[in-house]
């Protein structure tokens, strides 16, 4: 089945069907690729990300609305999804813990009736301020109201109670990541339906152009409030899946640095994809779980990633898959394959030579009087030494001249391959036709 949409904006892969089918096997399929019980938590952090990132695009890359504060639906989703779960377990509440994630779901969807009917009011900037006041608002009030907040400590709470469920505990790590690999792919569905209703297409034209919306006899603002409301519930849902995992809420969750990485990696992602947020909650998780273990500059090449895609790939990581896809359906890459190839591993090499200087930096400025030999990448780096500055040095000269030269030839030759006909660049065109 192929996606039509008229909207430019929120896109989907062809063949939507066999997509769906794909994401399902390989939610069921990585467990068995990594087994391991880090690998499992961090593939269930994973799919609770996507949730989360998803509900933001629904205000960001569907809505146009920028906030600074979407960590309170989640995080009070997940507040409210512990407590359920600590009265359930104390036998004041029939309560499944596959029916957990909804109590979270239905505590997002009422802070969001409660919060939205005020933020929604307000389009664009004012939107974003109003956001982030509130996210500042909700945050200070976790460390005043200790009774629901838990204070600094939080709230944490005990999964497995009661009779199991079809023999299911949810104590061992495997039978929790299937319960959020289900919940991931229902809610991921339900807002790809969601982008194919009528409320979707009016919700993609008040954030292209809300004045005629309502000249046509739509409420800008109820379509706002609408679309707050269902993002709202999906960050509850992930919130009550972070509660079931961890077992622990934390005033964390509602901060602003939760907030920050949602819209950092739904940019990073790709806002104006539909799958776009499932690639920046991928990379949310890698990068908090695996990146900021292996470097302790972390923030400063996440940084400068965001920066790079701005500056030369708006569209975010989605927008480049979807380019290389063109490029192959067009025949196009198989003729620029060579200084493709030169461009990028002359970007790595720009990579590696600038990482090894910013990590012999921070090791002189963390490890004053520590360890004289830094390790990059299996090479021993001694920051103190001056030759190894000059050759990281010599090596970030050479490798930068290397992409400038890789870099005109690659639009030298992309100029050539544009430029040519349909019949030159794919040569079954005229045979295609014909056929036809």
């Amino acid at each position: 089945m192929q996606t039509r949409s008229t909207d430019a904006k929120v896109m989907m892969v062809p063949n939507t069907r066999w997509a769906w089918a794909a994401f399902a096997c390989v939610l069921a399929a990585m467990p068995w690729l990594f087994h391991s019980s880090f690998s499992i938590t961090m593939l269930s952090q994973m799919g609770i990300a996507i949730i989360a990132c998803l509900s933001y695009n629904m205000l960001l890359g569907q809505g146009g609305m920028l906030s600074f504060g979407h960590a309170v639906y989640s995080g009070l989703g997940a507040y409210l999804a512990i407590h359920a779960m600590n009265l359930a377990a104390a036998g004041n509440l029939w309560l499944p813990v596959p029916l957990v994630p909804l109590v979270g779901g239905l505590g997002g969807l009422f802070f969001a009736a409660l919060f939205g009917y005020v933020t929604t009011k307000k389009a664009g900037t004012p939107f974003a301020m109003i956001t982030l006041g509130m996210g500042e608002l909700v945050f200070a009030m976790s460390l005043m109201f200790a009774e629901f907040f838990g204070g600094e400590a939080g709230i944490s709470g005990n999964r497995v109670y009661g009779r199991p469920l079809l023999g299911f505990t949810f104590g061992p790590a495997i039978e929790v990541y299937y319960l959020i690999a289900i919940y991931t792919f229902l809610c991921a569905v339900a807002m790809y339906g969601l982008t194919q209703t009528p409320l979707g297409r009016i919700l993609n034209a008040v954030r292209d152009n809300p004045e005629r919306v309502e000249f046509i006899g739509y409420d800008p603002q109820r379509v706002r409030y609408l679309a707050f409301l269902i993002s709202g519930f999906f960050a509850g849902v992930a919130g009550g899946l972070g509660a079931v995992l961890f077992e622990i809420v934390t005033a964390e969750v509602v901060g602003a640095a939760r907030s920050g990485a949602y819209l950092l990696f739904t940019f990073l992602g790709g806002a104006t994809f539909f799958f776009g947020p499932m690639l920046g909650g991928v990379l949310m998780v890698l990068a908090f779980m695996l990146l900021s273990e292996w470097t302790k500059a972390w923030l400063l090449y996440l940084g400068l990633a965001f920066m790079l895609m701005v500056m030369f790939a708006p569209g975010g990581l989605a927008s480049l898959v979807m380019l290389h896809v063109q490029w192959i359906r067009q025949g196009r890459l198989a003729k620029i394959a060579g200084p493709y190839l030169a461009l990028i591993l002359a970007g790595v090499a720009v990579f590696l030579a600038a990482a090894a200087l910013i990590e012999m930096v921070y090791a002189l400025q963390l490890n004053a009087g520590g360890e004289e030999v830094l390790r990059f990448l299996g090479v021993e780096l001694r920051p103190r030494a001056l030759s190894n500055w000059l050759a990281c040095g010599l090596a970030l000269v050479v490798s930068s001249a290397w992409f400038e030269w890789t870099r005109r030839a690659f639009l030298k030759r992309w100029a050539a391959v544009s430029s040519a006909p349909a019949d030159e660049v794919l040569p079954d065109a005229s045979a295609t036709r014909e056929a036809h």
